[in-house]
């Protein structure tokens, strides 16, 4: 039988296979490599309206809102968010899935894996509300962008370190085990960074003290590199795994 240039073998061959890990190395490093490009830009070329405050005290880091809120810096992040939320967004189904097939018979543990996958949902959601809409444009937009990933963000850590301890209370992956340990790390971290960030915002309002809210901006950083070093344990949780773009076994038929 002749064959074309597009033989039955080819259409079933993948059209795209990525090893996990490396998924999942892409997806962190869009964002993080974005942040600090605009870091580093607003430090360099807008060093003085960056880390101006209303207190107009001494500051020497901008803020998150400040550093991604000017030009080139914002169009820069809005183009390293919205290529990494879609992976994000597929690593939260496989997430739920992964959930669903281990905890078949437990349904709090499925209840739980339902909210991990709205918390996931909300926090990308409002990951992306914060960064399209900028602090001088639309603030409030942006603040409450902001609360919503950052409360989601919390919730879905929190959810997530009680089901890997479930997961490790029942089998005996070391991979599985390391990851729950960096899940519990990076959890406790966070929300020490989270608390500290707040005092030093909530003291810098009250008391327009010099150098105050520059401590405000460094433990912020560390809550959104933290929050990236989270969701980088999925290496571990799905480091056999392969992202695959292929025909279904369904259409495969002639």
């Amino acid at each position: 039988m002749l064959q074309g240039p597009y033989s039955s073998l080819d259409r079933d061959r993948p059209l795209i296979r990525l090893p996990f890990t490396d998924f999942a190395v892409g997806t962190v490093l869009l964002p993080l490599v974005g942040f600090i490009g605009c870091l580093f830009i607003s430090l360099l070329y807008h060093f003085e309206d960056a880390t101006y405050t209303h207190c107009q005290v001494s500051n020497y880091l901008p803020s998150i809102s400040a550093a991604i809120s000017r030009v080139p810096e914002r169009y820069i992040w809005r183009c390293c968010i919205g290529l990494h939320s879609a992976p994000r967004f597929l690593v939260t189904a496989a997430y739920f899935t992964f959930y669903r097939s281990r905890f078949a018979k437990r349904l709090p543990e499925l209840l739980l894996s339902g909210l991990a996958l709205l918390c996931s949902l909300a926090e990308n959601t409002g990951l992306l509300l914060l960064t399209y809409v900028s602090s001088t444009e639309t603030y409030s937009l942006h603040k409450n962008g902001f609360i919503v990933f950052i409360g989601s963000s919390l919730l879905h850590m929190l959810i997530t370190c009680r089901l890997w301890y479930v997961i490790k209370r029942h089998y005996v992956n070391p991979e599985e085990i390391t990851s729950y340990r960096w899940k519990l790390r990076l959890f406790v971290f966070n929300v020490s960074c989270c608390l500290a960030a707040a005092y030093f915002f909530r003291r810098h309002n009250n008391h327009c003290e010099a150098g105050v809210y520059t401590l405000f901006a460094f433990f912020e950083y560390l809550v959104v590199f933290s929050n990236m070093a989270f969701h980088m344990t999925a290496f571990w949780d799905f480091g056999s795994k392969e992202v695959i773009v292929a025909t279904p076994p369904e259409d495969k038929r002639y």
